[in-house]
């Protein structure tokens, strides 16, 4: 039975969640189960007193013995009721605090997981595993198991007397037990399978809702309201058709289990009543009544028992995605036996890289670039051509298939990956904003910023007169509230406000009209001196002064030099700048 039921995995799996989660709870697990056994025990009592009653009415006639055994119901009952007030608190209390452990190691770890895994999976699988797998695996624990151990403890006291009371009749009347097990054994494989299908379809409902509101406006331009509504009809057709036949897999267990109750009554009646008709057993009329009524005791937590375990096969599914996650490769577990980097200024040198995305597709096949302290260097090219991903490489955000990246001539790869980051300042296109006032998004880059620093910042960037408008007005989410430009001047006064000793500028300025673009150019003038600065953009106003300029095209370096060197010769640069230049006059 155990064997059909769990698999390896979810053995494994079982033993991680205890061991983390929930063995520091073992004090408050044996109160809730000596609580639970005398529940169990309160069953068993009242058998006894209800057959003490029968016989007080059917034989002696007593009222004052009626009163006192009623008496004792209603004290047994009290404290079934008490204890099952404290039991769900209790239990809910134990969960709660082992899901909140679960949750704080999973923030750590999508927070730390490598860059690879967000480039194959989305945000919403994130969604999924974060909030309604770990709350239904809470609900699990905290609720459905504690009562599964409940409805366990009393079938066991009370089977426990109904054999003591005749060992016969009760075996007799578990022939059928058997059969309830196949039935188990049969849907708990179809359940599994069914919930995993589930939880896929679900990833791809929540996806599909993040993706629509994420281009809201590109749905709405394009007049593609229909298609995205189709497109979501889908997905809640699919997860009701799942729901439909998990459900239809889990409804064979009751209706089976009903069936078999009933033929174990048949056999407890007519047995009972031959046994009581019979001078050979000692078993009267109260015995046999409180003989069924245990039955019908035992007869409830049975069938809801039988339902936990076709729950308990959905949530394994559960346990096993969320363990996936707290097992995915992450940074800094990887980097925990490594030391951190140091140093005011910094050399960077790629030498000789190789670099392939998990897809298999080449980026770069031996690449080599020199970006020198006190130096403005310039990386331009085709969209695609691989600029962004040097950025990616020297910040180690992946990793390279071949050759190095060096700061002062050391290997990036000895050292902790968050130590080598503290040393940049970026200014990148793609800027992260969130719901909070433009000073709280400024601040984000260093929290322990002053006021002053925090209005110098904006000033540089030329925000602090719309940072003074707005006050405490949140900006929407994602920065819903705010312009591209206005976006981008946030991550500008984010660079100033954190000064560090290599300062990466990726299309640090697309977002900026002609004027404004000056005037952050002129103030960058200043954060740029004597550090490593790295521009990559696409507007060549913005690499004219540049010490040098590294033009790729497809992963390979064709061309290097300053603009003057670049421009005279027939250069892909030279084409490059002079398209650019009459698009802008035109």
């Amino acid at each position: 039975m155990a064997k059909a039921m769990f698999s390896e995995t979810d053995k494994i799996n079982i033993r991680w969640f205890w061991n983390n989660y929930m063995k520091e709870k073992i004090p408050w697990l044996v109160v809730i189960m000596v609580l639970l056994i005398i529940q169990g025990f309160v069953y068993q009592q009242f058998l006894v007193y209800t057959e003490d009653g029968l016989r007080v009415i059917f034989e002696d006639g007593n009222f004052w013995d009626l009163v006192k055994i009623c008496g004792f119901v209603i004290g047994a009952f009290g404290l079934r009721a008490l204890i099952s007030y404290v039991v769900p608190v209790l239990s809910v209390k134990i969960a709660s605090e082992a899901m909140l452990k679960l949750r704080g190691q999973l923030i750590k770890k999508v927070v730390h997981l490598k860059q690879g895994y967000y480039d194959i999976n989305n945000s919403s699988d994130l969604i999924l595993r974060m909030v309604t797998q770990v709350d239904g695996l809470s609900q699990f624990v905290g609720k459905t198991t504690v009562n599964a151990v409940k409805d366990f403890i009393t079938i066991f006291i009370v089977s426990g007397y109904l054999v003591y009371k005749s060992a016969i009749l009760f075996i007799t009347a578990l022939i059928v037990l058997p059969l309830i097990f196949f039935i188990l054994k049969s849907v708990s494989g179809n359940i599994k399978k069914i919930q995993r299908s589930a939880e896929v379809v679900l990833g791809a409902y929540m996806t599909s809702i993040d993706e629509m509101a994420s281009g809201i406006r590109t749905v709405k331009m394009s007049g593609q309201e229909e298609t995205e509504i189709n497109r979501m009809d889908y997905a809640s057709a699919r997860i009701k058709d799942l729901t439909v036949r998990l459900q239809k897999t889990q409804a064979l267990i009751l209706p089976s289990i009903d069936l078999s109750s009933a033929f174990i009554f048949v056999l407890v009646i007519g047995g009972g009543g031959y046994m009581v008709l019979s001078d050979h057993y000692a078993l009267d009329g109260a015995s046999i009544i409180a003989f069924i009524l245990g039955m019908v005791i035992i007869f409830d937590p049975a069938r809801a028992l039988s339902q936990f375990f076709a729950q308990m096969q959905a949530s394994l599914i559960l346990l096993e995605s969320i363990k996936l996650l707290v097992d995915a490769k992450d940074e800094k577990t990887a980097d925990k036996d490594k030391p951190a980097f140091k140093a005011d200024t910094i050399d960077i040198s790629i030498n000789d890289v190789k670099f392939s995305y998990m897809n298999g597709s080449q980026v770069f096949d031996g690449i080599s670039m020199d970006f020198k302290r006190g130096h403005k260097t310039a990386i331009v090219g085709s969209t695609g051509s691989g600029k962004t991903t040097i950025l990616s490489l020297i910040s180690r955000l992946y990793e390279v298939s071949g050759g190095s990246i060096t700061f002062n001539g050391q290997d990036t790869r000895h050292f902790r990956r968050d130590s080598l980051r503290s040393h940049f300042s970026v200014v990148a296109q793609d800027v992260v904003v969130f719901n909070s006032s433009i000073r709280e998004n400024i601040l984000y880059a260093n929290p322990a910023a002053s006021d002053a620093q925090i209005e110098e910042a904006a000033k540089l960037a030329h925000i602090d007169t719309l940072m003074h408008e707005r006050g405490d007005i949140s900006v929407g989410p994602k920065g819903s509230q705010l312009s591209g430009g206005q976006k981008q001047r946030i991550a500008i006064a984010r660079a100033f406000l954190r000064p560090a000793p290599v300062l990466i500028l990726d299309e640090a300025t697309s977002a900026l009209d002609a004027l404004t673009e000056k005037k952050v150019n002129d103030a960058f003038v200043e954060l740029q001196k004597g550090k490593t600065t790295i521009v990559v953009t696409h507007k060549f106003s913005s690499v004219l002064d540049a010490d040098k300029i590294y033009v790729i095209e497809s992963g390979h370096l064709v061309e290097e030099g300053i603009h003057e060197e670049l421009m005279k010769s027939s250069s892909l640069y030279k084409s490059m700048f002079e398209a650019q230049m009459s698009e802008e006059a035109s």
